[in-house]
């Protein structure tokens, strides 16, 4: 029996503290006065009584009701039900009526105005909201109408009111006031009473609002109501906390805060609290607080909360069957004819029906928990530990961070206390989650046997709260209506708190002597349920794994059979299959059948073997069953070992110490219980046969619970039903047992863990040091008292004695970890103290002792011979490449890339390979060979220039081949490379610090000349440092003298060597007009003498030194442009608009341009120098291209500096006074060299309308015309333009064509036009330029949004403004700038130029994307989350945005140079974006860059020249050190390869050669792009290199690389060239995102022999292999051979058809002994032979030319191939020799590529001849010709000039001969036939006796015809 009320409290308004700014109340009176024994009284009520504080009223308000909960420190709830209303505040009402006046005074009582807050307040432990409602409500009626009743008696019977325990009964009482009340008591008090809250919050929130705040709180977040009703918040808050039953809510529970605590919603613990909305703004600033608002019914996650949701399918389960249940209307709503409608369940039932729901989603989430609980002690009291572990592995959840949460939480905690013990009384849950799950799990999918299954659920609820249906009449007077509106209504009278007292004792000594009602608690085995289940019921992978079993159990009887061959075959794929948990479940049986009495001697190499297998299965297992593979393998580490010596025995357990299981105090703790509990058991056993069950056999079983472990708990029943009826001395005898059973299982344990923690090495412990904190005081749910452990080790530190420093740290580490698992489990398993101590002293004994054992045993285990490991292979070096020290055994680890390590399509386990890391002077390169010996003898090298390192890190590897983590070193590379490695044991620390700071040696060289470009093979040269420049000033005084004397010879002509005629030519170069070539004679005049122009002032050294100059690409690009002469502007012609002029020689113009610039005609060469001021690094707008149709130029610049920007854009009035300022100067200067760009650049023409250049094609387009006519003139206009890949519909099409693209680029102001009524002709590139001098009517985006993809509309406007925008006119120039520059500035009019401001991607994000580039494309792990693929990877790298953006603006670019307007860019510096944008727009509109040369001059002048600055974006130097790798150029590259994606036919060069410039330019192989500009290549003395003096010439240049290859054969030339002939065209490619490819240089690799990018390296291999197997004398049967594509180089293996033909001829050409020809000609001969073969008509399409070029070429070729594997059809016509080669076919292949000149050739072939006296026999191509009468010999068949010739009038006879010596291999002894002439006799060999016998009789007929 418990009281019903504890305390009954008057709160009123404190008037003593008005002058407070908020009011307060006060505790006016309380009863009892005293404090009760068993329930202390609350403090703070008087806070809670008025949640919002304490307010004074002008008005009375209606009396509120609401229940405040308050925990005290022993968690213990007191519910305070607060009934408060208004009355009279009499000090205050004099105030009032004193500031009224008292002339109103009639002598009448005045109403009372200020009325005051008055709370009734009764505290109890019980929770009866309304009960207590129903009482206070009582006491008020009794007070506001006066009714005869004593409120001190009222008052003591609530405290002598007894209500009964829970179990159904019923209590009637009477307060004494003419009342008759009932208490039903629920039937079990552990089942929350929710009355009908539950429904209300679904009602107020709905389904998935509640259902997140349900996960929200079972995952220990903050939640708060909030609320304008104080009711609601607390019944919102019994919902939620009514919906986690079983489990029970321990933290924070306020359904109400005060406004005065409001600081509590800073608490960082988790709560439940409830605030009145009067305070929404101050908790809507809270971050971590998930907010519910109960009256709009939303609630507001923060996006720094990640909120865990259900596991499926529990989640789509539980929101069907609350659907079902709220909305049962729902799944019959669409049915024509829905059936009759049940009557809708009341709110009660409803609340009942929705936590039935919730009752069967935890019993389907803890089902089986039972199976997982370890018993550690049963008497005193049960101490019961979950196995989280294991019950997350055997759900399948163990990634699921849900179920995760719930189980570290304290609510759970608190459930295993709880409801843990075998022996209790059961309640509603119990039953369901033992009986139930099954049910549940099979009404899956059918909504009535749901639904009939939660109704019986709710009954049962329901009857719980009402468990008597007929109630007894309950009568409570109510306060009369409107009552407390009455005008004169007293105060609440104060009580008699005396008597209070004296009714109250008289009233607990009547109720003293009667015994108190005690419930007997019925008690009950707790049924145990179901073992646990997956949740998805998920079958286990059965796909071959009885064969992988297999495997397993072959390799390890072979193992014990002393079968090492088969053991060696067998154990890689038993490794492979360990990664199964059947097949690790497989090995722990099959180990365990060869341990006998604990022990398992093995010798050397079978110890190996299972320590491997041992480390394998304890590697693979993943989390969910690591703990079970650990405890089950803990026991075969002790039994196995190996005898080293006489004495000294090794065991497994020193081996298997590498893995961080082993220092998870988790993991120790979960065995330690399971072991204890088998300890129990078998104390409590009778049986002996079970008793002697031994502790290895226990655990040597299936991880689901068994029948056994069952008994456990069943045995721990029965001994707790008998605890109570047992003697004194036998309780305390088995308590003894039980905790001298844990305390010897903890002796147990701490040797275990001695042996595992210790290292064999001590000085290589890095398990405990690396094992994270957490993991030391993370356990189970129990609380970890203070530990001891902490002064006893440190007075261990104090005493032990060590004196290693090393073997100190390695001991005091280990016993500081054991010591905390034994203060834990020791603790909580109620171990007395003095064993714990005892313990804490006996564990530095122990590990004193072990580490001296193992001192002995790690000695002799030095003495073992070393395993064998595989030979070190060099690696091939390249000429002038040196190692740089010895390589260091590694291996190999495999990274993301899954292909070379089996990957998801199967294949080869190429990787991991044991082999060597190397560094060399240019590259890192690994050498080795894979471990799976299945995979064959190939060699693995994967390597990198040491240039192109971009990051490495130590790291640690798990490695496969030894099981065990190592220290290991992980290095990216700029080239798209990971080498991964793991170092072997032999390799100590300090070999890898050496290694590491060589490479950093290396990769940062101090100066260019110690880079292998420069360094390879020879000293550093002496140099001169930057600084010390001034000492070297011969080039300096040489420059000046040159342009000196330039100036006074008016003009200036350069002498050039002529590279044919071997004589001097002079140039004069001048603008004409249309120009294809740059080596046309008609742009050339030589001058007939040979001889430079005598000068007084131009010495010889000057001449040599221009002709230097001018043999950069710039100039050669210019002179094949046309882009004018050198010279003063007196000697140039009139027509000239440009001239390029050397004021930049001596780089002080500009140091990172070129010395020759392209400049204006007018522009005088002292101007540029102030022009350069207004632009970055002094980088003015020069003329880089020109195009040779419509004469528009593209000019490039930096962007403008801050100051100098304004004076661009004023209108180009003539300045008359002088300025007064360098900056006015600069200004004025800027302006004039504007204008002068404007002079210069192509005029446009109006005609009839459109504005086209002069020379260009009209496009007429009059306003006057008839709208057909005028829309299909359009329509060809816009035609012309427009990309012809876009769809574009016409007529009247502008805005949808070219608005609707080209709008996307440029930004369009939206000004007002100056002139009224004014209307201009429009060009056809109208939309391209800003509006800004017309009226637009359409409002567009800026270039940087639409380049970001953020496009708007268009808004289309009518008819008549499609109209105005086709009669805008084009302007002249466009000017590209920085969009944060030009925003707000306006050109005038009369310029003819555009504003384009552009946004562009800068260097940082280029940066940033080129990282995520390459952790997508080359990962250094593979990712467990399967959506992130690489494609989305790539996505997110916004890599391809970028090249799309680019690409963007270089199309429009390239499509306004083609329409006749010039560009000018000019952004960023000048160097990066600016580059890539200028060299894609020539690159489009040249078909000249698309060849190998012009491709090569355009990065020489655009790239070189013109100052990329490769050695700070490329990261060379050590200067640019943190700067970071920003790959500008390899995006310009990898735009290329878009470009020739879409266009392979218009390029000469093929993808390999922009894969070969990609890697290059960063490996610093080459010379070529080490350096930043010419200026500083000149500094160091490389740009121009002395031709006479030989050896001055240091490193190598990348273009004489790429010569020398290509003349060798095709590896840089595309087969599919064929350009467009005729006029030239732009190229227009897609740019769309969805068309850019991937590029393959970034994910494809060569493991056979690394990058193919080493050509000299790879051509030697090729040769190395042919002459192994040409020496090799056996013929291949087949010509098959297996390609895998991260191993082999496919383009190699498997060459296209028109490669291996050329190779097929060259191979040939040996075979013959002939002189071997270029590839070249040989192509040059079909192609052109095909075109007039099988294209004779004269005009033609590329694609047919591409289709007859390869097509026609292999119908010709393929025929003669049947030897080379292609067919195999045509063997028995022929009789091939010996060698395999069929000469006579090989001599029809030569015929097709011979001479079409058949004239006086009567019979030709080839024909071994000997020569005189003891010569050889060589092949010579011999020719019978009837006509001369002659038999000529040349020394190929393409030869015209013959080598000899035998007249036939001299011959006498020809006769069938023999073989002599040294004739020809394999040759046939009837080929051979001699010709005697009467001056000697010559020796001849054919190639068959066939031909050998036509060869006679032809000469017969000659010789008889003569």
């Amino acid at each position: 029996m418990t009281r019903l009320a504890d305390y009954f409290v008057v709160v009123g308004y404190d008037s003593e503290k008005t002058g407070s700014v908020e009011g307060s109340g006060k505790i006016i009176q309380r009863f009892p006065r005293k404090d009760w024994d068993d329930a202390p009284f609350p403090q703070g009520i008087e806070l809670f009584c008025q949640p919002a504080g304490w307010q004074l009223s002008t008005e009375r308000k209606q009396p509120t009701y609401f229940v405040v909960v308050l925990t005290d420190i022993d968690s213990d709830r007191h519910y305070c039900a607060c009934l408060t209303f208004h009355e009279a505040e009499i000090n205050l009402q004099g105030c009032k009526r004193d500031e009224i006046g008292e002339e109103e005074d009639t002598g009448l009582i005045q109403p009372a105005q200020v009325f005051a807050p008055k709370s009734l307040v009764l505290v109890s432990q019980l929770d009866y909201p309304e009960i207590f409602k129903a009482c206070l409500g009582l006491i008020y009626t009794v007070y506001v109408d006066s009714l005869n009743v004593n409120l001190e008696n009222v008052i003591t019977n609530l405290f002598t009111c007894l209500v009964p325990v829970a179990g159904g009964s019923q209590k009637l009482f009477s307060l004494g006031a003419g009342d008759r009340q009932l208490i039903q008591t629920p039937l079990y008090d552990g089942l929350p009473v929710t009355s009908t809250s539950v429904a209300l919050l679904f009602q107020q929130l709905g389904i998935q609002q509640v259902f997140s705040l349900f996960c929200a709180v079972l995952t220990e977040n903050k939640i708060i109501f909030h609320s304008t009703s104080h009711q609601r918040l607390g019944e919102a808050s019994r919902a939620l906390e009514s919906l986690i039953f079983p489990l029970k809510y321990s933290y924070p529970y306020i359904p109400i805060l005060p406004a005065r605590l409001l600081e509590v919603l800073s608490s960082p613990t988790p709560f439940i609290i409830g605030v009145h909305s009067m305070f929404h703004s101050e908790i809507h600033e809270l971050l971590d607080v998930i907010i519910a608002d109960l009256d709009g019914g939303t609630i507001k996650i923060p996006e720094c909360i990640h909120l865990s949701q259900l596991p499926e399918p529990l989640l789509h389960q539980t929101q069907e069957a609350l659907s079902l249940v709220i909305h049962p209307d729902l799944e019959v709503a669409d049915y024509a004819f829905p059936p009759v409608r049940t009557a809708p369940s009341n709110l009660r039932m409803l609340d009942k029906e929705v936590r039935a729901v919730f009752l069967r989603l935890f019993a389907q989430l803890f089902q089986g928990y039972r199976s997982c609980l370890q018993l550690i002690r049963i008497h005193p009291e049960p101490v019961i530990h979950f196995h989280k572990a294991a019950f997350l592995g055997q759900r399948g959840l163990v990634e699921n961070d849900f179920l995760t949460k719930v189980l570290d939480g304290m609510a759970f905690a608190g459930f295993v206390s709880e409801r843990g013990p075998p022996y209790r009384s059961c309640d509603l849950f119990d039953d369901l989650v033992a009986f139930d799950v099954e049910r549940i799990k099979s009404e899956e999918g059918i909504p009535p046997k749901m639904l009939k299954h939660i109704r019986e659920l709710a009954e049962q609820l329901y009857k719980n709260e009402n468990p008597n249906p007929h109630m007894a009449f309950q009568k409570v007077p109510k306060p009369t209506e409107g009552s407390h509106m009455r005008v004169h209504v007293p105060s609440f009278p104060k009580i008699n708190e005396d008597k209070v007292e004296t009714l109250l004792q008289e009233s607990l000594a009547k109720h003293l002597n009667s015994p108190p009602a005690v419930r007997v608690e019925k008690k009950c085995i707790v049924p145990a349920g179901p073992s646990v289940v997956s949740i998805m019921d998920r079958m286990g992978s059965i796909f071959n794994s009885a064969r992988r079993l297999e495997v397993v159990r072959n390799c390890i009887s072979y193992i014990f059979e002393y079968k090492v061959l088969e053991t060696e075959k067998t154990l890689p794929a038993a490794l492979r299959a360990l990664k199964g948990r059947v097949a690790r479940q497989c090995l722990i049986e099959e180990l365990s059948l060869h341990v006998q009495q604990n022990r398992a001697i093995l010798d050397h190499q079978q110890f190996d073997y299972i320590v491997r297998m041992i480390n394998c299965a304890l590697q693979d297992c993943s989390a969910s069953e690591e703990y079970y593979v650990a405890a089950t393998l803990l026991p075969l580490t002790t039994a196995f070992y190996r005898k080293l010596a006489i004495g000294v025995n090794q065991f497994a357990y020193t081996c298997v110490q590498d893995h961080h299981v082993w220092a998870n105090q988790q993991f120790w703790e979960a065995t330690f219980y399971n072991d204890v509990q088998s300890q129990i058991r078998a104390l409590y056993l009778t049986s002996r046969n079970e008793n002697f069950l031994s502790n290895f056999k226990q655990k040597d079983k299936d991880p689901l619970p068994t029948e056994q472990e069952k008994r456990v708990m069943d045995l721990a029943a029965e001994q707790l039903r008998l605890w109570p009826t047992l003697h004194k001395e036998k309780q305390q005898e088995l308590e003894k047992g039980e905790e001298n059973t844990v305390f010897s299982q903890a002796i147990h344990y701490a040797q275990l863990m001695v042996y595992l923690l210790v290292p064999l090495d001590t000085s290589k412990n890095k398990l405990l040091r690396n094992a994270a904190t957490g993991d030391w005081e993370s356990g189970s749910n129990s609380f970890v008292t203070n530990s001891i452990a902490g002064s006893v080790a440190e007075s261990y530190d104090t005493e032990s004695g060590f004196e290693d420093a090393e073997n100190n740290d390695v001991a005091n580490a280990v016993i500081r970890f054991i010591m905390r698992f034994i203060d834990k489990v020791c603790t909580e398993s109620g171990v007395t103290q003095d064993h714990i101590k005892n313990l804490h002293c006996m564990i530095p004994g122990i590990v004193a002792m072990h580490i001296e054992t193992l001192e002995a045993v790690h000695r002799e285990s030095r003495r073992l011979p070393p395993i064998q490991k595989p030979k070190i292979l060099r690696p091939a070096l390249l000429p002038g490449e040196e190692f740089v020290g010895e390589g260091l055994r590694v291996v190999l680890d495999s990274d993301g890339r899954e292909e070379a390590s089996g990957g998801p399509l199967g294949g080869p386990h190429i990787l991991p390979a044991e082999g060597a890391l190397f560094l060399t002077t240019y590259r890192i390169i690994f050498k080795g060979t894979p471990h799976d010996p299945l995979v064959g003898e190939q060699t693995i090298v994967r390597s990198f220039p040491i240039a192109s390192m971009t990051k490495e890190k130590k790291i640690s590897i798990q490695i496969q081949l030894q099981q065990n983590t190592q220290e290991g070193l992980q290095i990216r590379s700029s080239t798209f490379q990971i080498i991964k490695v793991a170092f072997d044991e032999e390799v100590n620390s300090e070999m890898v610090e050496i290694f590491k700071k060589h490479m950093v040696r290396f990769r940062y060289p101090q100066s260019i000349f110690t880079t292998f470009a420069f360094a390879a093979g020879q000293n550093a040269p002496q140099i001169i440092l930057p600084k010390q420049k001034e000492k070297n000033t011969s080039f300096r005084t040489l420059s000046k003298n040159i342009v000196r004397s330039a100036k006074k010879a008016g003009k200036m002509t350069i002498g050039r060597q002529s590279t044919v005629k071997k004589k001097p030519v002079v140039l004069t170069i001048d603008e004409r007009g249309n120009r294809s070539g740059w080596n046309e004679e008609d742009e050339v005049s030589a001058s007939d003498d040979g001889e430079l122009p005598t000068s007084s002032t131009l010495k010889a050294s000057e001449k040599s030194t221009m002709e230097q100059l001018v043999e950069r690409a710039c100039f050669r690009d210019y002179q094949r442009l046309g882009l004018g002469t050198i010279g003063a502007g007196s000697s140039r012609s009139k027509t000239e608009h440009f001239r390029i002029t050397a004021a930049n020689r001596m780089y002080l113009l500009c140091r990172s341009y070129p010395g020759l610039l392209v400049v204006p005609q007018p522009v005088p060469d002292s101007s540029l120098q102030k022009v350069a001021r207004c632009y970055r690094h002094n980088r003015l707008p020069v003329v880089c291209w020109k195009h040779s149709k419509t004469k528009a130029v593209l000019l490039r610049s930096g962007g403008f500096h801050g100051k100098g920007v304004v004076g661009l854009f004023k209108s180009p009035n003539p300045h008359s006074a002088a300025p007064t300022s360098t900056e006015s100067s600069s200004s004025i200067e800027q302006e004039k060299y504007l204008q002068a760009l404007l002079n210069a650049v192509p005029s446009l023409s109006k005609m009839n309308g459109c504005n086209t250049p002069t020379g260009h094609p009209n496009i007429m387009l009059s306003p006057d015309t008839a709208t057909d006519k005028r829309s299909s003139r359009a329509s060809s206009a816009v035609k012309q333009v427009v990309p012809t890949h876009l769809d574009v519909h016409l007529p009247n099409s502008f805005t949808r064509g070219v608005l609707g693209y080209r709008d996307k680029l440029f930004t369009h102001s939206q000004q007002k036009s100056t002139v009224k009524g004014r209307v201009f002709n429009q060009g056809m590139w109208a939309s391209l330029r800003s509006s800004s001098r017309f009226n637009a009517q359409f409002s567009t985006t800026d270039v940087g949004a639409r380049l970001a993809g953020k496009e708007s509309p268009v808004t289309a406007g009518c008819d008549n403004s499609l109209q105005n925008q086709l009669l805008k006119r084009q302007a002249a120039l466009y000017l590209f700038g920085e969009k944060s520059q030009l925003r707000g500035f306006k050109l005038d009019l009369a310029l003819n130029c555009e504003l384009i401001p552009v946004d562009y991607c800068d260097v940082r994000q280029v940066k940033a994307s080129f990282k995520k580039l390459m952790r997508a494309c080359a990962p250094s792990r593979v990712s467990n989350d399967t959506d992130m693929t690489l494609y989305r990877l790539l996505g997110e790298s916004e890599w391809l945005l970028q090249i799309h953006r680019i690409l963007q603006l270089a199309v429009v670019i390239a499509e306004l140079l083609e329409s006749g307007s010039s560009v000018m860019v000019s952004l960023e510096d000048g160097m990066d974006i600016t580059t890539q944008i200028v060299s894609l727009a020539q690159l489009l509109c040249d078909p000249f860059y698309r060849t190998l040369e012009g491709f090569k001059i355009l990065i020489e002048k655009e790239w070189l020249s013109f100052g990329h600055k490769f050695s700070q974006r490329s990261n060379l130097t050590p200067n640019s050190q943190g700067s970071g790798f920003a790959p500008v150029f390899l995006q310009f590259l990898d735009c290329v390869h878009q470009i020739h994606h879409q266009y392979p036919m218009e390029f000469e060069f093929n993808q390999y050669y922009l894969k070969f410039l990609a890697y290059h330019y960063v490996s610093n192989r080459y010379k070529t792009f080490l350096l930043d500009s010419d200026y500083e290549r000149i500094e160091h003395g490389i740009l121009f290199e002395d031709k006479i003096d030989k050896q001055s010439k240091r490193g190598i240049c990348i273009w004489e690389c790429i010569d020398r290859i290509h003349k060798k054969g095709p590896v840089f030339f595309s087969y599919m060239y064929s350009p467009e002939e005729g006029e030239k065209y732009i190229l227009r490619p897609c740019i769309n995102i969805s068309a850019l490819k991937k590029w393959d240089y970034y994910i494809g690799e060569t493991l056979s022999s690394g990058p193919s990018y080493e050509w000299d390296m790879v051509s030697a291999k090729t040769g190395a292999s042919e002459e192994l197997e040409q020496m090799d004398g056996s013929v291949p049967q087949t010509h098959r051979k297996v390609v895998w594509p991260c191993y082999d180089n496919v383009s190699k293996v498997q060459p296209d058809a028109i490669t291996k033909l050329l190779e097929e001829i060259g191979r040939l050409e040996n075979e013959l002994n002939q002189s071997l020809e270029q590839w070249k000609p040989i192509w040059d001969r079909v192609k052109v032979s095909h075109k007039e073969e099988v294209i004779p008509e004269p005009t033609r399409v590329a694609s047919s030319l591409m289709a007859s070029n390869v097509q026609s070429f292999q119908r010709r070729s393929m025929l003669h191939l049947a030897d080379s594997g292609i067919g195999e059809n045509d063997r028995n016509t022929t009789t091939s020799p010996s060698n395999g080669v069929n000469t006579r076919r090989a001599a029809t292949l030569y015929n097709q590529f011979s001479s079409k000149d058949v004239e006086n050739r009567s019979f030709e072939g080839v024909l071994y001849k000997r020569g005189a006296l003891l010569k050889g026999w060589k092949p010579r191509w011999f020719v019978l010709d009837i006509t001369k009468h002659q038999l000529r010999y040349y020394d190929n068949g393409e030869d015209t000039n013959p080598r000899g010739f035998i007249d036939l009038a001299e011959v006498e006879s020809v006769l069938p001969a023999s073989s002599t010596l040294g004739a020809p291999k394999h040759s046939n002894e009837r080929a051979f036939f001699d010709l005697k002439t009467n001056k000697r006799v010559y020796n001849f060999c054919a190639q068959d006796a066939q031909i050998a016998q036509q060869w006679m009789d032809k000469i017969q007929n000659c010789i008889s015809d003569a």
